[in-house]
Parts: structure tokens; C-alpha cells; sequence
């Protein structure tokens, strides 16, 4: 890679993953997450390199191209994999910033550990990126190379956009190095947040914890540049999964599910990573006793919920997995009749295909996090939806409740209304429930990830008085 980038995403992760052929020949695929079909056009057409881990601890992979731009890989060992990102990142900075669901665990080793990768990306980033260049970094992982990167590179515009929550000044003041994060955020230009919410949080707490000039939404830094902090809703690729849920292979797919879960009349679905911020104990917790009040009939209704396994290694998520399995055993035994459980369950990730599939045949989907900066699975199940009579059941603590307003609201810590919602959600007229399909449908037809990508890029190459 010689040239330099006039664009550079910086991710934790890179947009592609490594697969070997039978023959042992190593090739990289395209990822196939929402964040890399965004930004790929835009790398296209800027002229762009992704600066990223590719992986695999304690190697070095070499800078490649890849479908028209530059893959930077940054190094991480073993011990700097665990304590950085299993660690810091993972296990301090994401249950503080879901309102501390779980405890977050404070180490000064940790602290080191992410002080020394966020550099680590700020100077490969310096490298790479050309005179004047567009740099925008991507999430909590991160959150310290705008302001490294700021005093490697002044001649940068520098974007920063944080995908999950971001918390209150209350709980944000456990963090015992919460002021060099606030420094390290303000070394953007423009900081983005999913909802208005997370932009005041962090205006407050620069406001209480700096001494910085803040106009509105405008933090001035002296006689360097001023930080613009706004929200940016994140959203999908709506047409592409639109397409995608029409296709003859979804299609077929859909049917075999359908078969496969004996047609029942009723399907509600759940799709999640294994993670303590989705609600997942208080979600099954709900569906059982709705089966074991006899509210619903296992011989006509089945919840399938899909728990993708995630950072397996991590307690928490481990007692979470052996939590979940004990509950669906325990509902199972006592309700569903012989052949077929009334809660479906299965911990393990599927194509987007079958998810496609899935969103298809769910009559009511149920998104019920305890905190989520988003929550896409809400949209890609509106998306995907063929008709209007479908129902989502959507959480008030997911940054998604603020755009989809015509969900079935719910309360995750409120069994009981969670219970009746649920009901509602699936007895509701069908005049009902084909209203506020509909106009979930237009909210995420007219809100697309390109336009997010287009609006944020927008404001960061061409700013403008506050708003």
C-alpha cells in the first residue's frame, strides 16, 4: 500500500475475515455486518483505507488491498486481546455504559493495556492517512485516538461515532480515568451519538468535568478546533434486505422453518447476541408464564429465540448462557407438549439469509433489551417483513424506541406489562396492527444507513453553525 488515503475508517475490527480453501490457500472475505456495507461505497469513491485488528492475536499481516481500498491491519498479542478488549472494553466500559446492567470491573492494568492499543491504531492511522484527510473512528473501543491522533496529525478532520449508549453523568463518574476519555472524545471534530440523549450526557459532563467553552452543542478547544456533538441514528441497509427477504432462497427457507416448527399459527421471535444488556432472563421469563398460564397454547404458538454466542470467555456471558439454558429446560418441561417445545431456543449465529427467512414468518417480534444503544434487529425485522401484518415489541430502553414510535411498547424490568403487551402484540385487529406496520415501514424505508453515513460525513467535511 503506497498510496496514502484520503479516507480512513478506524474500527476495533476490519471489514474482512480471513477463510482457507481446501487447498490451503488464505483469502479475505468481505464481512457481513451492517457498518461494512455502509461504508464501503463511500471507501470507493474517497479513495480509502480501514484501519483495524484482523483478528487473530500475536500475528502481523501486512497491509493489503481489498475490493478497491486498503486493509491496515493493527497487531494485538494475546495479553493485550484479553485486556484491552475482553477486559476494558468489554467488561469496564460496555456495562457502564448500559447503565451498569452488570458491575463494571475497574483495573489499572486493563486502563494500560487500552492506553497502549488506542495509540497503537492512532499511529498506524497517522500513517496511512494523506494530507488534510477525512478520519472517522468507530466506537467505545476507541475512544482515545481522536485526541492522540489530533496531536500526531493536526491537519486532520477527525470524526468520532460511538454505537453504543452513552451514560449519565452520574454513572459515568465511577470510571476513574473518565477525564482522559472525555479528552480523548474531544479531539474530534464532530462526535456522534445515537440519540440526542447520549450527545447532552456527554455536553453535561464536559460542562461539569472541563473547563471548556460549550455553546449548544459546540465544545470550543483552545486554539486547536471546536467539537461539534450531535446524534446520528445508525439504521440498515433497507432496500438490500427488503430484496433480500423476497428472494426464491429466503423464500424456500422461510417455508422449511415453517414446516420445521409445525406451522404453528402464532410465531413470536427473538434475536439477539447472548449479552445481559437484551433482557433475555426477563423476555423468557415473560413467554413461559404466558404458556404456563394457559394465555398461550404451546400447541399453537412458539417463541424461537435466537441467541448468537458472544464473548464466550467472559464470566458474566458464561452464567448468562447456563442461566438461559436451565430457564427454556425448566419452561419446556413443564408446558410444551411431546415433539415440540414451546420455546424454541437456539445459541448458535445463522446467515443473513436465514435470519431473512426467520423475520419473514414472525408474527410478532420481540426486541425487549434492558439498554441498547440501537438495536438494528428491530429494523432489519420491519425491513424484511413482506406484509404489514406483522407486530414489533420493542423496549422504551433502545435507542430504536425514539424513531420506530408505532412499536408495542414495553418495559423489560415490568413482567407483568411486558405479558400483556406480548398478548396484545398478538391479538391485536389486523386494521391495528397494519397501521403501525405501515408506518414503521415508512420511518425505516425514509432512514437508511446511507443516508446516516451521508449526513455524518456531511457535517464532518463541510461544517456548520450550530443547529
Amino acid at each position: 500500500m503506497s498510496e496514502r488515503a484520503r479516507f480512513v475508517v478506524v474500527a476495533n475490527r476490519l471489514p474482512v475475515d480471513r477463510v482457507t480453501d481446501d487447498e490451503g490457500n488464505v483469502d479475505w472475505r468481505t464481512s457481513p455486518g451492517g457498518l461494512v456495507t455502509a461504508l464501503e461505497p463511500v471507501m470507493r469513491r474517497m479513495g480509502g483505507a480501514w484501519v483495524g485488528w484482523h483478528g487473530a492475536p500475536d500475528e502481523t499481516v501486512e497491509p493489503f488491498d481489498h475490493d478497491g481500498y486498503s486493509i491496515v491491519p493493527v497487531p494485538l498479542s494475546a495479553e493485550e486481546y484479553e485486556e484491552y478488549y475482553e477486559g476494558f472494553s468489554n467488561a469496564t466500559l460496555w456495562p457502564l455504559y448500559h447503565d451498569t446492567v452488570a458491575f463494571p470491573e475497574f483495573h489499572r492494568e486493563w486502563w494500560d493495556a487500552y492506553l497502549t492499543v488506542n495509540r497503537r491504531f492512532a499511529e498506524a492511522t497517522a500513517e496511512v492517512a494523506d494530507e488534510g484527510a477525512v478520519v472517522w473512528v468507530q466506537d467505545y473501543q476507541l475512544q482515545l485516538v481522536p485526541q492522540m491522533l489530533r496531536e500526531l496529525r493536526p491537519d486532520l478532520r477527525i470524526g468520532f461515532f460511538l454505537h453504543i449508549p452513552f451514560p449519565p453523568i452520574e454513572l459515568f463518574q465511577q470510571l476513574p480515568w473518565r477525564r482522559q476519555i472525555i479528552e480523548g472524545l474531544l479531539g474530534a471534530d464532530l462526535v456522534g451519538f445515537q440519540v440526542p440523549g447520549g450527545a447532552q450526557n456527554f455536553l453535561r459532563l464536559v460542562r461539569n468535568r472541563t473547563k471548556r467553552r460549550v455553546e449548544r452543542d459546540r465544545v470550543t478547544i483552545s486554539g486547536s478546533h471546536t467539537c461539534v456533538a450531535r446524534a446520528y441514528p445508525i439504521s440498515i441497509d433497507t432496500q438490500g434486505f427488503a430484496e433480500l427477504a423476497k428472494s426464491p432462497e429466503v423464500i424456500a427457507e422461510s417455508e422449511a422453518l415453517l414446516e420445521e416448527l409445525g406451522h404453528p399459527k402464532k410465531i413470536f421471535l427473538g434475536v439477539d447476541r447472548l449479552d445481559y444488556t437484551k433482557g433475555l432472563r426477563q423476555r423468557i421469563r415473560a413467554m413461559g408464564e404466558l404458556f404456563e398460564e394457559g394465555k398461550l397454547d404451546p400447541a399453537e404458538a412458539v417463541f424461537l429465540q435466537v441467541a448468537t454466542p458472544s464473548r464466550e470467555r467472559v464470566e458474566e456471558y458464561k452464567k448468562l448462557r447456563d442461566d438461559i439454558d436451565l430457564l427454556v429446560g425448566r419452561i419446556n418441561s413443564e408446558v410444551g407438549g411431546v415433539g415440540r417445545p414451546a420455546i424454541s431456543y437456539v445459541h448458535a449465529g445463522f446467515p443473513r439469509t436465514t435470519m431473512a427467512a426467520m423475520y419473514r414468518i414472525a408474527d410478532v417480534m420481540v426486541v425487549t433489551p434492558l439498554r441498547d444503544g440501537m438495536n438494528l434487529v428491530a429494523k432489519e425485522y420491519v425491513a424484511c417483513r413482506p406484509d404489514t401484518n406483522g407486530a414489533l415489541v420493542l423496549s422504551e430502553f433502545a435507542g430504536a424506541a425514539r424513531e420506530l414510535k408505532q412499536a408495542y411498547m414495553v418495559n423489560p424490568y415490568d413482567l407483568n406489562g411486558m405479558k400483556d403487551v406480548l398478548l396484545q402484540a398478538a391479538t391485536d385487529s389486523p386494521r391495528n396492527r397494519q397501521r403501525r406496520m405501515r408506518a414503521l415501514k415508512k420511518q425505516v424505508e425514509g432512514h437508511t444507513i446511507e443516508k446516516w453515513a451521508d449526513d455524518f460525513l456531511g457535517d464532518l467535511q463541510n461544517p456548520v453553525d450550530t443547529v
